[in-house]
């Protein structure tokens, strides 16, 4: 540090030096005036206590700061190669930006990806491909207790609350999903006028603070919700358990980012600060739960009506799956959430440690229900780090029926991946409630984008079941899925993982799952 601070002293008096003899003497008058800020910046430093490296290297210190505020950018845009950036990659980035832009988002030249290391994973093609279909197929969402089924598309916008975004960017997903035929998640931040503009198809998100659907002390309010359930916009309604960036916590908005559109959204107070809980007050056990989603879908009209979670233990999954059977009614649908989602900010152990994986999750709650003899009935959705037409057709394979993405939508609507989302700073105005910031988010454009980007993703994702032979998602199994367990061994998923037959759980339970069945209850979601 001493030696870069003498080299840049002699430059500076250099390039100094050859100003004032350009310019005139005048100029000594402003090179003074820059010593003598320099210099009260110097003692500053030397006598103020926060910061060590400033009292030590006074003025040349704050290079270091200036460094790393500058480090994000340069390590994204400088460093990072096309496909080791997190959490998506450039390759994944880019396709999406091109796709939404109506660009094919093709490559020259091959892969640059190891495709001989460990953890590669690949799909499996056909001979024999078969004809791509003329329209992408969808999903019927409704079971027996349903009388408003919903057509899903196989991709969707994932759910993020109003306040998390901006007017704009729910205004612009909103009309991208009006015209592109596809679902659009409020998140549990309430229904705001902003996705009622475009008449968008609404999927209602009712989290632990039942913001929308609240009595003044907090509490689910049974006629708002049958008020509002019923509008024709809303396909179905989903309840939150828990999202796979922080499992097992709830969510606190500072009473200074609660606006009155925010307030009035929410149905809380405005200016004070608002507080989504870690767990429900509705219902404390796996079968009250069944009860309370059966409920919803009653004061709803008949619409589909599931749930969402990021999977914890295998027993919490069984424990409600016995409460479904004991009950007589399930939920038309289970929104399975990986750790590795996360549009909103959580804690950094939560973000990195806790939660399981979209995978594990995903193969989890599948074969917990097949096993119980209830999969035909209970319609999976995959949400988490989906951003291409590969990722929906993996998921898809893994025991999915369709898949909701949140961050990839967010880049089609012009996210450049700054992770700095929380702060009310973002620099294109996806998420921030700064008129000023916002205003360049332009809905026209940006609506084009998102319908733009599901057509392409879906439309690939449709070609990649054709190269496999396959026409239809349900002709998708595990066996099709390979991944590289080493260098000189590789496996299907078919092979890596059990596969329960239909009610096996309830005839015999294999040694692998028994003493996970044997400790559910429906009646406490704490193993016995």
């Amino acid at each position: 540090m001493g030696r870069f601070l003498a080299i840049t002293s002699v430059l500076a008096v250099i390039a100094a030096l050859g100003w004032v003899a350009t310019v005139g003497p005048w100029a000594w008058w402003v090179i003074g005036a820059i010593i003598a800020a320099i210099v009260v910046l110097g003692i500053h430093d030397l006598v103020q206590t926060k910061h060590a490296i400033l009292r030590n290297y006074p003025v040349a210190g704050h290079l270091r700061f200036l460094l790393e505020s500058l480090r994000p950018e340069l390590q994204q845009y400088f460093i990072e190669r096309n496909w080791d950036g997190k959490p998506f990659d450039r390759d994944a980035r880019s396709i999406v930006y091109e796709r939404s832009k109506g660009i094919h988002g093709e490559k020259a030249f091959g892969t640059e990806r190891d495709v001989n290391a460990a953890g590669y994973e690949y799909l499996v093609h056909s001979t024999a491909p078969v004809p791509q279909p003329t329209q992408p197929p969808r999903v019927m969402v409704g079971g027996p207790d349903c009388s408003q089924p919903y057509s899903m598309s196989l991709l969707n916008v994932s759910a993020m609350s109003f306040g998390a975004l901006s007017p704009n960017a729910v205004r612009a997903l909103n009309r991208g999903a009006q015209m592109g035929g596809f679902a659009h998640d409020t998140g549990e931040g309430g229904i705001s006028p902003y996705h009622r503009e475009n008449g968008g198809d609404l999927i209602w998100e009712v989290g632990s603070g039942y913001f929308g659907t609240r009595t003044s002390d907090g509490r689910f309010d049974p006629a708002q919700f049958a008020d509002q359930s019923r509008d024709d916009q809303i396909k179905c309604v989903s309840l939150k358990l828990s999202q796979g960036a922080k499992p097992g916590i709830g969510g606190v908005l500072p009473a200074a980012k609660v606006n009155a559109e925010i307030a009035r959204a929410r149905g809380v107070p405005q200016g004070e600060k608002c507080v989504s809980p870690a767990a429900h007050t509705v219902f404390t056990t796996p079968t009250e739960l069944i009860e309370f989603i059966a409920k919803m879908r009653d004061l709803s009209g008949g619409k589909p009506t599931g749930f969402k979670l990021c999977v914890g233990s295998r027993t919490d999954v069984l424990a409600i799956c016995k409460a479904i059977i004991e009950v007589g009614t399930a939920p038309d649908f289970i929104i399975v959430d990986g750790s590795e989602g996360g549009t909103g900010a959580a804690p950094l152990e939560f973000e990195d440690h806790m939660g399981t994986p979209l995978t594990d999750g995903l193969l989890t709650v599948h074969n917990a229900l097949v096993g119980t003899g209830l999969r035909d009935r209970i319609k999976i959705g995959a949400s988490g780090k989906i951003a291409a037409g590969n990722d929906i057709v993996k998921r898809l394979a893994q025991g999915a029926d369709y898949t909701n993405s949140a961050r990839a939508m967010m880049m089609a609507v012009g996210c450049i991946q700054a992770q700095i989302c929380h702060t009310g700073l973002c620099p294109v105005g996806v998420t921030t409630q700064d008129p000023r910031r916002q205003r360049a988010l332009h809905v026209g454009d940006k609506s084009e984008r998102v319908r733009n980007y599901q057509q392409a993703t879906v439309e690939q994702a449709v070609q990649i079941m054709a190269s496999m032979g396959v026409s239809d998602p349900r002709g998708l199994n595990p066996a099709m899925l390979q991944r590289n367990i080493g260098r000189n061994d590789r496996r299907s998923y078919a092979e890596l993982y059990d596969w329960l037959e239909p009610g096996e759980l309830l005839s015999q339970p294999p040694q692998a799952w028994s003493q996970d069945w044997a400790r559910a209850s429906s009646g406490s979601f704490q193993p016995a």
